[in-house]
């Protein structure tokens, strides 16, 4: 974009915002409050058995209060979209859009909360503490290596969903279209070389599910700032030690050489078009650094003509967009009350995703991005966030996983398709 550009958005952005009342979201009544009647059923004397009933049995919140259909958006504001540690109350506009996302795509209401803590367990005991509001908790927008930590003591404390987003979103994403483009290229996650560039949050995230999917740990290089990942290094934390290589290959220069996938989650313009030509035949790059790509799609298309390429981008073709995956997936878990979001139910979101794409696009999603045609191939290798399919396909998927792996707390949903039709 043109600073010209830059400054129209960011203005419009603004008064978005601003305008005609502050924020994006709100609270709703669902209930009638027309007459005295109403009120005191809302509220006094009305309330008090339903305080009773709770009282006896904690899972009658789930039948007299909104805690089924509600999820915490969190932050602590130490990694907010590319800006940094801009704090808690900084993020807010963040979380609110989180909010606006959960609600219109997948029907889901949100509470943002952001929490001011000075350490992770100061973090992990506020979320512990308001836990018992939510049907689930989005963590969004914390710094590793803290965002790993927080995640997996809230796990183990509580027994509803928390998801990281960050982590376990973008994974889901990247290897739904993964595996998509590897198919057009004739290649098996089994048998590439994968590099991966950004060593935080999402980067791991996506070694540790590609490799649970089938991804051979031998054949993937992770780097950060200072090079390649490597076994030879020291004082790495336990994450960046779990993604530790043992190979000689130590600049991204050295990694790319044959390398047949290249994820990059890390910053503008770091990868050149000399790296890129030294890539194997077919390869798949996703340049996932935004607004700015590792490498812009002009560039690399003047180097390579045999290549699949995703973007973090609306504007060009693959986008890589957590909307895809974070509200259907809560959807699925949501509605059978799952107490976790376990890994077969990440897994089984990905294949809903990936064969997704397989199906005819429906006239209206052409009309949405005024498209007259789209089908899977090298430019479409990821549904469209407008596809209302995505509302159909995801959330059985994920809650067919959650029964088949005991995770579910409630019976299969009458609203869903037959579950061996899944």
């Amino acid at each position: 974009m043109s600073k010209d550009a830059d400054a129209n958005i960011n203005q419009a952005a603004l008064e978005y915002h601003e305008k005609p009342v502050p924020g994006k979201i709100s609270v709703e009544l669902t209930k009638p409050t027309v007459s005295q009647q109403d009120l005191a059923l809302a509220y006094t004397p009305g309330v008090a058995e339903p305080v009773r009933r709770i009282a006896k049995n904690p899972d009658d919140a789930y039948r007299y209060t909104a805690k089924g259909n509600l999820v915490a958006v969190i932050t602590d504001g130490t990694a907010v979209l590319g800006l940094g540690n801009t704090g808690p109350l900084a993020g807010k506009p963040v979380m609110e859009g989180k909010g606006v996302l959960f609600k219109h795509f997948a029907g889901i209401d949100v509470f943002d909360i952001e929490v001011d803590a000075s350490t992770p367990s100061a973090f992990v005991d506020t979320v512990e503490r308001i836990a018992p509001t939510f049907g689930g908790i989005n963590l969004e927008d914390i710094a590793a290596p803290h965002c790993f930590e927080i995640e997996q003591a809230l796990m183990e404390r509580l027994d509803i969903p928390v998801f990281h987003d960050d982590q376990h979103g973008t994974a889901i994403i990247i290897a739904a279209g993964l595996l998509n483009a590897l198919e057009i290229q004739g290649k098996r996650l089994e048998d590439v070389r994968i590099v991966v560039l950004g060593a935080g949050a999402a980067g791991i995230a996506a070694v540790r599910l590609l490799c649970n999917m089938g991804a051979h740990r031998n054949n993937i290089l992770v780097l950060d700032r200072q090079g390649v990942i490597h076994t030879g290094r020291e004082n790495l934390n336990p994450f960046k030690f779990s993604v530790a290589a043992d190979t000689q290959r130590r600049t991204l220069a050295e990694a790319m050489r044959g390398a047949d996938v290249f994820i990059g989650v890390s910053g503008p313009e770091l990868v050149s078009p000399e790296m890129l030509a030294t890539m194997a035949d077919r390869p798949v790059v996703f340049a996932l650094s935004n607004p700015v790509p590792e490498i812009r799609p002009e560039v690399a298309n003047k180097v390579r003509d045999d290549m699949i390429m995703a973007t973090g981008r609306s504007d060009y073709p693959n986008q890589v967009n957590n909307v895809l995956g974070f509200p259907f997936i809560f959807r699925g878990a949501l509605d059978v009350r799952a107490c976790c979001i376990n890994e077969a139910m990440q897994i089984a979101a990905v294949h809903a995703l990936k064969n997704l794409t397989h199906l005819p696009v429906p006239a209206e999603v052409l009309r949405a991005y005024d498209l007259d045609h789209l089908e899977s191939g090298p430019d479409y290798i990821l549904p469209k966030p407008l596809d209302g399919r995505l509302r159909e396909a995801i959330p059985p998927a994920v809650a067919k996983a959650a029964v088949e792996t005991g995770v579910a707390q409630m019976p299969w949903p009458e609203h869903y398709p037959p579950m061996d039709s899944i």
